[in-house]
């Protein structure tokens, strides 16, 4: 499936008219353009079924919430797609985001709860060789590249700043993204692609799937 030319168009005009007036005109053409996005999306999650357990593909809505924000332009100028994997026994997400000149994919751990965040930094604590081996694959990180992600400046509580690790556990956030340019965005494998792509990622996912079911002992969780 292709996603149609007219999205970074129709997103290029709005963030130059952001407002209600401008949005409400052009409505039946977003409506046209989030309805394919959201096949897309639809097709996107069965090519990842066919080696993965995704539960549900989300489109979020255009609408910004505003209430917090010193910007008040009401709409995003953007689509994101969310992928969640069937919990509990399957952890980590996928994303996809389409912007002009901003199209990504992430992967990983956004937001992980308190509980899953110890859990991780208390197993890089212990031994994170099979970590580092899956992030040092050639294969995945030519893909990939080095994990990103949010972080606390020296050492969470109750860790050691001088842990050998400490670069993994001081992290909160474990993230992957990958970029594409519109022109590969429009192309017709564009789909193929992103599939091929979020493939790489399972050893990390199996991996972190393996480490939040289990307590430091090994035994299951769930």
């Amino acid at each position: 499936m292709q996603l149609p030319n007219d999205i970074f168009q129709f997103f290029n005009e709005l963030a130059i008219n952001n407002t209600r007036e401008w949005f409400q005109d052009h409505k039946p053409r977003f409506k046209s353009l989030e309805q394919d996005v959201k096949l897309f999306g639809e097709k996107l999650k069965g090519l990842l079924n066919t080696e993965d357990r995704v539960d549900r593909a989300k489109l979020f809505r255009i609408y910004r919430d505003v209430r917090f924000s010193k910007d008040k332009t009401p709409f995003k100028t953007h689509f994101g797609i969310s992928f969640h994997r069937e919990k509990p026994a399957l952890r980590g997400g996928y994303y996809l985001h389409i912007k002009p000149g901003d199209n990504f994919i992430a992967t990983g751990f956004w937001n992980p709860n308190k509980e899953d965040l110890l859990r991780i930094r208390k197993e890089m604590e212990i031994d994170s060789s099979e970590f580092r081996e899956i992030m040092e694959n050639v294969n995945f990180k030519k893909v990939w590249g080095s994990l990103e992600g949010e972080e606390v400046k020296t050492a969470p509580k109750n860790f050691s700043k001088d842990d050998p690790n400490i670069d993994l556990i001081r992290k909160k956030q474990y993230i992957f993204t990958k970029s594409y340019s519109d022109k590969e965005v429009l192309a017709p494998n564009f789909i193929e692609n992103v599939h091929n792509d979020f493939k790489t990622i399972r050893p990390f996912f199996d991996y972190m799937s393996d480490v939040l079911t289990t307590n430091t002992n090994g035994e299951s969780l769930i």
